[in-house]
């Protein structure tokens, strides 16, 4: 439906039948192709009774509405008066009796789509991630320019009512300062700002960066401007400073990986809402919690959504924190750790050593967690040592003291700073006892892949031989190919995605205008198929050959004869995504060279194998986020264990002591080592079940496959307040 509720209340042409080809080649279009638009007429009765009457005229009972809590609260409305506006429609012979009978009642479902992520219930709405995007790119460019000029930048981000943007750029690349209207700063703080500016400048931090809600206010509900803190930062403290306003940058540009994913997943959660829906069921919002879609009943979110607001009026901040959710509320408190160092005095030491390393091959994302450890370390009272060259730089004693001004502007930076090597420490394990004794170190925290994993195993199984390894260890999960065990996600996962979307999009581009064309794309990932099931998701493939799902010449000959039909309509370009071990002897040539044959008069073919641009790159928002908050937790996690056993003298013998930190459905979860052994296909290394395999028969369908979807997860209608009572939640 054109033009939003205009569309519908105009009726006539706005109302068209979509057909399969109508959305062919939109997936990388950022915006909305079918227009979207405020409606007046539509806050009006009359404007709801046409637009009843123009949908009865279609026969249409259900309604998928796209957009913000305003675009949801008219949805609402609209079904409770349903019934009523037949009748009227029926009273003024518009419509017969009959049609009253037929269309008795509307279904309704919700999908978010709003940059601002200000809507209760949902961890990301739709569009969030894109904006951070575009947010991160502009930072990026400014960080570079204001560290050869030394120059302080106020950088103004969209957020009328709701400061999640700023806060989570703020998080994402280190701010010195944030203002948000649901949390203004206290009393007196342009004093404070001015000495945490000054004090960074006295650590020879050439670059200060304060991000600013464009509603941000003080607690007497006063706004605070950009070039008013501009105008201070000039007078107090005289530095050269410049004010950016984002504005509609943030609405723009091509759609990123996970809000291509995640608009994908939500759009079928949408429609099976729609066919479950009796005239009983209450108008729901498909929302995600953790990585997991939920339905919440629309009228609560909308509510809660409406009490923050009323909420930061009355100036109770704490409760508006509170609404806006644990994603909120967590990032608030990390970003608070990590920004601001309290005196050393002021911090009680624990006289604990924690060392930080790196294994595998390098993430994007490493880096942004190494910074979160070592700040949450030093802030919890321990001495964090960093471990250079990953196990190999342990044997060889290559550890180092790392302070908080260490870490600083290490969010922003791909690879890893500290050095990773894929060697186990199967074979240093007397060199590594000896550096934990040499340097006392009493708990280690391991950033990598499934070589981290592999190694955390035979550190395990070392502890009968060597005592000193009877430390409490925790692996975060960073790898580009996500086949850690016990976790949903890998930082590293999402850069390499949006790598991967990007380039397919420049290619498919590549042959606008020429006949009709064919890419196969190879992508890595070991066996792990996640790189190449997503990216061809979010990327629109035809088909994505992965090792997981075995297939043998007869799928390929259906895969050949399927995109040969569908190029013969008006289809111009056909994307096949290959994973770079999924089969022996159906090699990346093998499937081009068959495609290349079978394509002859109705497409030709080109490939390209993407290599390790995968592993590149800086970080994506989400990769930055996610490995920040993630290693944050973790060295929580440590520090607990650290006072349980501090003075006891007691060793770290039990399994609970090494474990993988990762996000399972909707929870944190802290899994033994030892417990995720058996879930594990050591030969392939990858889990042995895996949830993204569900969103297989997501692609088929989208590619015009005929393919059935197992609907057994979908989720049930909960209350809002009650999400989530087990277990520790995992906001994304």
């Amino acid at each position: 439906m054109p033009k939003g509720y205009q569309g519908m209340v105009d009726g006539g042409s706005n109302i068209v039948e979509a057909k399969w080809e109508s959305v062919s080649s939109i997936l990388q279009v950022g915006g909305t192709i079918i227009g979207s638009a405020r409606c007046k007429a539509f806050h009006t009765r009359e404007g709801r009774l046409q637009a009843a009457g123009n949908l009865v005229q279609w026969g249409i009972t259900n309604l998928c509405v796209i957009g913000g809590d305003g675009s949801l609260t008219g949805a609402n409305i609209f079904r409770k008066e349903w019934s009523e506006l037949l009748e009227e429609l029926a009273k003024n012979g518009k419509i017969s009796e009959e049609a009253v009978t037929k269309y008795s009642y509307l279904n309704v479902v919700g999908m978010v789509g709003s940059i601002d992520n200000d809507f209760c219930g949902t961890d990301m709405t739709i569009g969030t991630d894109s904006a951070l995007h575009r947010i991160m790119e502009v930072i990026d460019a400014i960080m570079t320019t204001a560290q050869s000029h030394q120059r302080t930048f106020v950088l103004e981000v969209m957020g009328r009512h709701c400061g999640y943007l700023a806060l989570v750029s703020a998080l994402a690349c280190g701010a010195d300062w944030v203002f948000l209207p649901e949390s203004p700063p206290e009393e007196g703080w342009e004093e404070n700002m001015c000495v945490k500016l000054s004090e960074n400048r006295a650590r020879k931090k050439r670059l200060n960066i304060i991000i600013v809600a464009e509603g941000a206010i003080d607690t007497q509900n006063h706004p605070i401007s950009s070039e008013k803190i501009k105008d201070l930062v000039v007078k107090q403290l005289g530095f050269d400073t410049r004010v950016t306003i984002l504005g509609h940058v943030q609405r723009g540009g091509t759609p990123s990986a996970f809000d291509r994913i995640l608009a994908s997943r939500m759009g079928v959660e949408a429609v099976v809402a729609l066919l479950e829906a009796t005239p009983e069921t209450p108008a729901c919002v498909v929302s995600l919690s953790g990585n997991q879609a939920v339905r919440l009943p629309l009228v609560e979110c909308v509510q809660m959504t409406q009490d923050v607001q009323k909420a930061m009026d009355e100036r109770r901040f704490k409760d508006a924190v509170r609404l806006r959710g644990r994603s909120f509320e967590g990032n608030l408190n990390i970003y608070k750790r990590l920004a601001i160092k309290l005196p050393d005095d002021q911090i009680t030491k624990s006289n604990c050593n924690v060392a930080v390393i790196n294994v595998g091959a390098p993430a994007a994302g490493m880096n942004a967690a190494v910074r979160s450890a070592v700040r949450v370390g030093i802030a919890d009272g321990h001495k964090m040592l960093a471990i250079y060259d990953g196990f190999d730089g342990f044997a060889k004693g290559q550890i180092k003291e790392i302070g908080w001004s260490d870490v600083g502007g290490w969010t922003g930076q791909g690879g890893s700073i500290l050095g990773t090597k894929r060697a186990l420490p199967g074979k240093f394990l007397e060199e590594i006892a000896e550096q934990i004794r040499a340097h006392s170190i009493n708990a280690l925290l391991i950033i990598g892949g499934f070589e981290a994993y592999l190694g955390l195993l035979e550190l395990s199984a070392a502890r009968e031989k060597y005592e000193e390894l009877c430390i409490p260890m925790v692996m975060v999960p960073a790898t580009v190919s996500n086949n850690v065990p016990g976790s949903d996600f890998s930082i590293g996962s999402d850069t390499a995605l949006n790598t991967i979307t990007d380039t397919c999009d420049r290619i498919k581009q590549s042959a606008s205008g020429t006949k009709r064309r064919v890419f196969i794309i190879e992508t890595m990932g070991g066996y792990c198929g996640y790189l190449a099931n997503m990216g061809g998701l979010a990327a629109g493939a035809d088909a994505a050959y992965i090792f997981e799902e075995p297939f043998d010449i007869r799928d390929l000959q259906s895969n050949v004869e399927h995109l040969t039909e569908k190029m013969k309509t008006s289809i111009q370009r056909g994307l096949v995504l290959r994973n770079e071990s999924c089969s022996e002897n159906y090699t990346t040539d093998f499937i081009y060279q068959l495609y290349s044959e079978e394509g002859k008069g109705v497409f030709d073919c080109r490939k390209n194998v993407l290599g390790h641009m995968q592993q590149g790159g800086v970080p994506s928002p989400f990769d930055r986020n996610f490995g920040t908050k993630i290693s944050a937790r973790a060295m929580q996690w440590i520090t607990t264990k650290l006072k349980e056993s501090y003075g006891k003298g007691k060793k770290c013998v039990s399994d609970d002591c090494i474990c993988v930190l990762g996000i399972s459905k909707r929870n944190v979860l802290f899994q033994p080592v030892a417990d995720l052994k058996k879930e594990t296909d050591f030969e392939h290394r990858i889990p042995k079940e895996q949830w993204w395999l569900k969103l297989r028969p997501l692609m088929k369908i989208l590619a015009k496959y005929k393919a059935s979807f197992d609907v057994s997860d979908s989720g049930q209608l909960e209350p809002v307040q009650d999400q989530n009572t087990q277990g520790e939640p995992a906001a994304i």
